[in-house]
């Protein structure tokens, strides 16, 4: 048995686990959102376009009742006179169609947004069994569909024993009119009652699309298991991000490492720290750290330089400051300008065998870069 079966779904839903569901297609729906919402719709399209609609097709089927004998004895001359009644009604009951089809869509994507799955809509076998069949209908969402199905039963009758009760004078007055009256006013009074009950399905809905929201949080809430894997998958385990980052640094070293025996001098403290220097007077404003670090990385570093023949110089002031103060490949500071060009003109000079006699030229810095600030990035 699986060790998450013990424990408590008590989280909520990760954004991955929100996003997998979505792509199954299991997104919050509510129908009885969808169902109040397309009954208003429908109810107001009838009173908005009722009257042009119930005019424009009682003027085609009076047209068609009332055709010449040559045309009704002329098979062929039907067709086109059919086409034309047929495209006239759905010009007619076009605008409430769109009416209805803007409803249902909006509705629809309220709760949950606008998802398309094949997933959803993929055939399953689970879905005939008969026991899991019996399981959905005895479940708690069959139990609210039942409830709600109830409580609709029991609105609708209360509002519409309320609309016969407050109509009741005009619905017995109907004997009174004249046809086309009573045909008039049946139609006000149905299309008013039809917007009533369509209406009173908002508390029902109201209640439901609540309920779908919290259900489908349920239904994805997670262990706290799930959520440690989750991020461990997510993010890749401890140890594997550690060998990660260890192999990036030992590439980043190796990187390092080639540029040393470019650089014009390598500055020491004399044993912890080593920094590489390289200056080039046509493509660089002042001289660049192309190498750092200490302990066993400056012990690289000054092997690589001596086997290179690059110099080496103790100077423990300026080697601190320049790597606790500089990131690698960084110009040096403006306020080691000066003492980085004493000892680059030395340097230079003992490459071109003109050593001053005096040895090797007082190096001090700064007093604010004596001391390490707090730690900065770069390869150690």
């Amino acid at each position: 048995m699986a060790r998450d079966d013990f424990q408590e779904r008590t989280e909520q839903a990760t954004p991955k686990r929100l996003q997998e569901a979505r792509d199954r297609g299991q997104i919050p729906r509510s129908r009885e959102l969808v169902t109040a919402a397309v009954l208003i719709a429908a109810a107001g399209g009838l009173l908005a376009f009722g009257p042009h609609l119930i005019g424009g097709l009682m003027q085609t089927m009076r047209n068609g009742l009332t055709l010449d004998r040559s045309l009704l004895m002329d098979s062929q001359a039907l067709y086109p006179l059919l086409a034309n009644a047929l495209l006239h009604a759905v010009q007619l009951m076009t605008p409430l169609l769109i009416l209805l089809v803007l409803a249902a869509l909006l509705s629809s994507v309220a709760l949950g947004g606008i998802s398309f799955s094949m997933q959803a809509i993929g055939f399953k076998w689970e879905r005939l069994d008969p026991l899991a069949g019996f399981g959905r209908v005895f479940s708690l969402n069959g139990l609210m569909e039942l409830a709600k199905a109830l409580v609709k039963f029991l609105v609708v009758a209360v509002v519409a024993v309320t609309v016969l009760w407050l109509e009741a004078g005009s619905l017995m007055g109907l004997g009174g009119y004249s046809v086309h009256p009573a045909l008039a006013l049946t139609g006000h009074l149905v299309g008013w009652s039809f917007l009533a009950f369509a209406a009173s399905l908002i508390l029902i809905a109201a209640a439901d699309a609540p309920f779908q929201l919290w259900q489908h949080a349920k239904q994805l809430r997670m262990t706290q298991q799930e959520v440690r894997d989750e991020s461990k998958e997510t993010e890749g385990q401890p140890d594997i991000k550690r060998k990660q980052r260890q192999l990036q640094r030992e590439i980043a070293q190796r990187r390092m490492m080639q540029e040393v025996p470019k650089a014009d001098v390598v500055v020491t403290n004399p044993t912890h720290y080593a920094v590489a220097l390289r200056y080039d007077q046509e493509r660089m404003n002042a001289p660049r750290v192309v190498a750092k670090g200490k302990d066993l990385v400056a012990a690289r570093i000054r092997e690589t330089a001596a086997e290179h023949g690059v110099p080496v110089q103790s100077a423990p002031e300026l080697a601190r400051a320049i790597y606790f103060h500089t990131r690698l490949g960084q110009e040096v500071p403006t306020a080691l300008y000066l003492v980085v060009a004493q000892l680059l003109a030395y340097v230079y000079q003992i490459k071109a065998g003109a050593a001053p006699e005096n040895g090797p030229p007082s190096l001090s810095v700064p007093p604010e870069f004596a001391q390490p600030p707090s730690p900065v990035g770069g390869v150690d």
